[in-house]
C-alpha cells in the first residue's frame, strides 16, 4: 500500500515584500481548490509556516473538516524580505542563481538542492508515521520543482514539460496540485501542476 500525496502550491498572494497574506484572487483560487477535495477521502494536511501557505490550507482543511498541522520544512528556498533591505530584482537574481548553481546557499535560505531535500525528507516522514493515507501537503512552487529535480530523472522531467530544468520557475500555478505516490521509500510522479479544479 502507498500514500498519496497532494503537493498543492499555495493561492496568488499580495505583491509585496515579506510574509504575505493571499489575495482576493487567492482566496477564490483556495475555495476552488478545497471543493474540489471535499469530494476525495482526505486524511490530513501539513502546511508551510508561512502565511500564503497557512490561509490556503485552512480554506482547505475547513471544507474538510480536518485540522492543520504546520511543518517547517515545508517553508519556500527562499523568501522576499528575509535579506534585508533586498530589492525585489535582487531577489530574482538570487533565485536564478539558485536555480542554476543547485548547491549554492544564498545568504538567507537554503541551496535548492537542500530546499528539495526538505521536501522529500517531510513526505518520507510522514509515509513512516501515516501509512496508507492521502495528505495534502499546502507549500510553495520552488520548493515543489527542487523536491522534483532531486528525485526524479531529466528525462521523467521532461516527460511533464519540455525543458523542465530551464524552465522551472514558470512550471507551477498558484493552487495547482501535484500528485505523489510514495511506496516503500520510493517516489512516483502521478499528476503534475495540474490546474482542471479551478477552470471549472
Amino acid at each position: 500500500m502507498s500514500n498519496e500525496f497532494y503537493l498543492v502550491r499555495h493561492a496568488a498572494k499580495e505583491k509585496c515584500v515579506g510574509d504575505v497574506s493571499i489575495s482576493t484572487e487567492g482566496i477564490k483560487q483556495a475555495h476552488m481548490t478545497a471543493n474540489y477535495f471535499s469530494e476525495m477521502s482526505i486524511d490530513r494536511i501539513v502546511s508551510s509556516p508561512l502565511n500564503r501557505a497557512k490561509q490556503t490550507a485552512q480554506i482547505v482543511a475547513e471544507a474538510i473538516n480536518i485540522t492543520i498541522s504546520e511543518d517547517i520544512r515545508l517553508r519556500e528556498r527562499a523568501n522576499w524580505g528575509d535579506s534585508p533591505d533586498q530589492t525585489f530584482q535582487e531577489f530574482v537574481e538570487m533565485w536564478n542563481r539558485c536555480n542554476n548553481e543547485r548547491d549554492y546557499v544564498p545568504p538567507v535560505g537554503d541551496s535548492a538542492r537542500r530546499a528539495g531535500e526538505r521536501l522529500s525528507s517531510c513526505l518520507l516522514g510522514l509515509s513512516d508515521q501515516h501509512l496508507h493515507e492521502s495528505m495534502v501537503i499546502v507549500t510553495h512552487g520552488g520548493l515543489i520543482t527542487d523536491f522534483m529535480i532531486n528525485e526524479f530523472t531529466e528525462e521523467e522531467l521532461n516527460g511533464t514539460h519540455p525543458n523542465f530544468i530551464i524552465a522551472q520557475s514558470d512550471l507551477v500555478p498558484e493552487c495547482s496540485i501535484t500528485h505523489i505516490r510514495c511506496c516503500d521509500g520510493r517516489f512516483t510522479l502521478v499528476d503534475f501542476a495540474n490546474i482542471t479544479h479551478l477552470l471549472r
